[in-house]
């Protein structure tokens, strides 16, 4: 049997797939946006049909890059966003709904009365997550209350709920996996995280009935295999995690105290804490990091909603520059005598602040600002975002020592100066891999791991290779300047400010 690893990333805005050889090198890429639909304000949803499509091509075109058919192949290893919803009927396999993504905001209200009945204590004792329209659970519990007919269905077992990895599994099966893993799992608030297991008061809480939520499994596992058809021949997938736990898992970040941080459209820092579960005091997330034999390492994570997004805005909405690369060089060219902050809270703020009504600001803006001082901004407001996770991380946990290297990647991570911002502003080395997708190593290693044909977690981390080190260069007065500035943006950002 050939040793390459079929990975495919399903993330927000595009579905990539990579093929991976034996020796663990890339040998051919795919990848393909597809459309984001904002019904209302704050409602963001995808097409489960066009997502699954995606994944389809993406995936038959990587493995004609790479020159290989199914039968080079070992095994499936999947990437996903994750806390995106997805229902459809278990019979035809049709979807019954859009998919309600992660970034979508329109359980708000719903959220506001589970607070009130102070219930968050009874969710994070739980499931390690605070109450917030981010996660799984509240957009199920909306599609029931809102889609006629779906909670009959529900109830009489004949409908399959599933994050976006589940809803891949069982089609890449041909309907006959319906299944997800532990880190999917856990971000769903109806997982009990200590349990390993779907918790049926949390499910009560919400009106979800548990006849339609999927089979949980390891992180490597059996997850059935792919139908012929698809791909010229049946594949196992033996692997499936979130995107922040297979990024985490792809930068080796396997000893307790190690640290990645994810620059994609949003921005997620995780701290593997073994198997110790830490129940954070600053509003961070404990969640489960990987489960590999029924053993589970846990972590802690922060979630910044608005990271590469930003750049997004400054090139779609703002014009002011052609390309997500052009930031970086248009940011260096900034005068550094304009104190410039965005607060991207284009989508509420995520942690530590958690303040889901706040929504984005610019500060300190003068005649003499213009796009330079706009890019750098951007660029600079997930710089110190990060900041604000990392000291929350450390309040929380000792094993977060003061002398963290923290391990990189997605799309931002290519920019030499945001990388060089961002070491600035924590005041510690910022270290980038040599190959940034590790969302899709992550999914790889798991699945090749599980197959037989890469190697052991330490192994693993042996063969981890570093682009380069961004070593902090700002004078501390400086710096010191700069983050009292920030956190003074957003202390008017925030909503408990405007109703002060």
């Amino acid at each position: 049997m050939s040793g390459h690893i079929l990975a495919i990333d399903q993330g927000t805005t595009s579905s990539r797939a990579m093929v991976f050889d034996g020796a663990m090198k890339v040998s051919g890429v795919s990848q393909q946006e597809f459309k984001q639909h904002f019904p209302a304000s704050g409602w963001v949803e995808h097409d489960a049909d066009e997502i699954w499509d995606t994944v389809v091509a993406t995936s038959r075109k990587a493995l004609e890059a790479a020159g290989i058919t199914a039968a080079d192949v070992a095994a499936v290893g999947i990437a996903n966003q994750r806390e995106t919803v997805v229902v459809w009927d278990r019979e035809t396999g049709r979807p019954l709904h859009r998919a309600i993504v992660w970034q979508d905001r329109r359980t708000s209200e719903f959220c506001q009365g589970l607070l009130q009945r102070d219930l968050e204590p009874t969710f994070a004792k739980k499931t390690g997550l605070l109450i917030d329209p981010y996660f799984s659970g509240t957009k199920l519990s909306w599609l029931l209350e809102n889609v006629d007919g779906l909670r009959a269905k529900a109830e009489a077992g004949t409908v399959c709920f599933g994050t976006v990895d589940s809803w891949v599994i069982y089609n890449l099966t041909g309907g006959k996996v319906h299944a997800t893993d532990a880190t999917n799992a856990s971000r769903t608030l109806l997982y009990n995280i200590d349990d390993n297991a779907w918790d049926e008061e949390l499910c009560g809480i919400l009106d979800v009935p548990m006849a339609m939520l999927p089979e949980v499994k390891n992180s490597a596992d059996d997850f059935g295999e792919t139908v012929p058809e698809l791909f010229g021949g049946a594949i196992p997938i033996f692997g499936v995690a979130g995107d922040q736990q297979a990024a985490t898992i792809g930068n080796a970040c396997f000893q307790p105290g190690m640290l990645k941080s994810t620059y994609g459209t949003g921005c997620f820092a995780v701290l593997n804490t073994g198997s110790e579960r830490v129940a954070s005091k600053n509003r961070l997330l404990t969640t489960i990091g990987y489960r590999l034999d029924g053993q589970t390492t846990y972590a802690l994570e922060g979630s910044i909603f608005i990271a590469g997004a930003a750049v997004q805005w400054l090139r779609d909405s703002l014009g002011i520059i052609a390309e997500a690369a052009a930031s970086g060089p248009l940011a260096e060219q900034a005068s550094p005598k304009e104190a410039v902050y965005l607060v991207p809270a284009f989508t509420g703020l995520g942690a530590p602040h958690w303040d889901a009504d706040a929504r984005g600001a610019m500060f300190g803006l003068t005649r003499n600002s213009g796009p330079a001082e706009f890019s750098r901004a951007a660029l600079e407001s997930v710089a110190f975002q990060t900041l604000d996770l990392l000291e929350a991380m450390k309040r929380d946990w000792q094993g977060a020592s003061g002398d963290t290297v923290l391990r990189v990647d997605g799309g931002m991570v290519a920019s030499d100066w945001t990388m060089q911002r961002l070491a600035d502003i924590l005041a510690a080395p910022v270290d980038r891999p040599s190959i940034l997708e590790t969302t899709a190593v992550g999914a790889a290693w798991l699945a090749g791991f599980r197959a037989g044909v890469w190697p052991d977690a330490e192994g693993f981390a042996k063969a981890w290779v570093r682009d380069r080190r961004f070593e902090p260069q700002m004078d501390e007065d400086e710096r010191q300047v700069r983050i009292a500035g920030w956190r003074d943006a957003v202390s008017r950002t925030l909503t408990k400010h405007r109703h002060a």
